[in-house]
């Protein structure tokens, strides 16, 4: 048998279980800074000083654990994280806050028979992203007469990342646009880490593609493609439902937005689950921007062309800096896109 033989063994393995415990405190300690920066109460001043408490305590508690011990050090870590989880399961998301002003209004629909009406559809005149003149429309819409499905990625930055519209088309040209976003209020911008960290509410927006698409493409210069979606009128009919199902439910039951898991892509992913069967997941998925790869592969798109092909006539961006504030907008992006048989 080797020099020191089972002893040397399971020092080896107490290190090891020590480097993976610091890890995790490390990775945990990290998620309670990043928790508190989002979501403590108060301004930057105290945020600060909690996330310096908690720092300072974690680096105590780590520190303890190499000195000799493991179990105190550990063991008081596990309990400071419980008692801030406990604090984070009980933020709420809320319907009743100061929004900015395109996020103001939560839309809802009812269905008599046939007819679709939609409240608080958004059709804003975007001059910039700071001045617009505010336009909150109910519209009525034929579910008999739903006919097609368009996709729309927005690209502003990464190829990877896109900003997802489902748009349906109705046999007397109507198109009723649908952008899942984050729901901010009027002080707040943007970012991805906070997506992760309770900082946004879930928002469903209806809207005239005038409205949703123009402001990327026009007044944001985001690079816009619009594809045609193969599905059954069936299917079509049941997505454009189960939008309005869940439009509903957000108004009555707001939701957290999450930048992976609850977003403008994972919403419509889940949906689709429940119309036409299991479909396969993929990373384009959460990936957004490559999501037209994955709709292609599954038989969602027109298969008679290559995918780079439809990605060139589908290429919006120019025409609809040019028909800008036209009435006939919806009709004059899709121009030169060909029509599914």
């Amino acid at each position: 048998m080797s020099p020191g033989g089972p002893p040397r063994i399971l020092a080896n393995v107490r290190t090891a279980l020590m480097i993976l415990a610091t890890l995790a405190v490390i990775g945990a300690g990290t998620w309670g800074l990043l928790a508190l920066w989002f979501q403590a109460p108060g301004g930057p001043a105290l945020r600060g000083i909690l996330m310096l408490l908690w720092a300072v305590l974690a680096v105590t508690l780590l520190s303890s654990a190499w000195r000799g011990h493991p179990a105190v050090g550990f063991a008081g870590f596990a309990l400071a994280l419980g008692v801030l989880v406990l604090w984070w399961l009980t933020l709420r998301p809320s319907n009743d806050r100061d929004w900015a002003p395109d996020v103001a209004r939560t839309a809802m629909a009812e269905v008599r028979g046939e007819e679709l009406t939609v409240h608080d559809v958004r059709d804003f005149n975007w001059r910039t992203d700071h001045d617009f003149d505010v336009r909150w429309e109910t519209r009525h819409y034929d579910l008999g007469a739903v006919r097609t499905l368009d996709m729309v990625t927005s690209y502003w930055e990464s190829p990877a990342i896109a900003h997802v519209i489902f748009s349906f088309g109705f046999a007397d040209g109507q198109q009723l646009a649908f952008s899942v976003e984050i729901r901010r209020e009027s002080h707040e911008q943007y970012n991805e880490i906070g997506g992760f960290f309770k900082e946004f509410e879930l928002s469903i927006i209806a809207a005239d593609e005038r409205d949703v698409i123009r402001v990327r493409t026009n007044v944001r210069g985001e690079d816009d493609y619009l594809y045609r979606v193969r599905l059954p009128q069936a299917d079509i009919r049941a997505l454009l439902l189960a939008y309005v199902q869940q439009m509903n439910a957000l108004a009555r039951t707001p939701r957290f937005y999450n930048t992976i898991t609850v977003n403008c892509t994972t919403l419509v992913y889940h949906m689709m689950q429940r119309i036409v069967g299991r479909l396969p997941f993929s990373y384009r998925v959460l990936f957004s921007g490559y999501l037209p790869g994955y709709v292609y592969e599954v038989g969602g798109l027109d298969t008679r062309y290559p995918l780079a092909e439809l990605k060139r006539l589908g290429r919006i961006t120019e025409r609809a800096r040019a028909a800008d504030a036209r009435p006939d907008f919806s009709a004059a992006i899709r121009a030169g896109i060909p029509p599914l048989p």
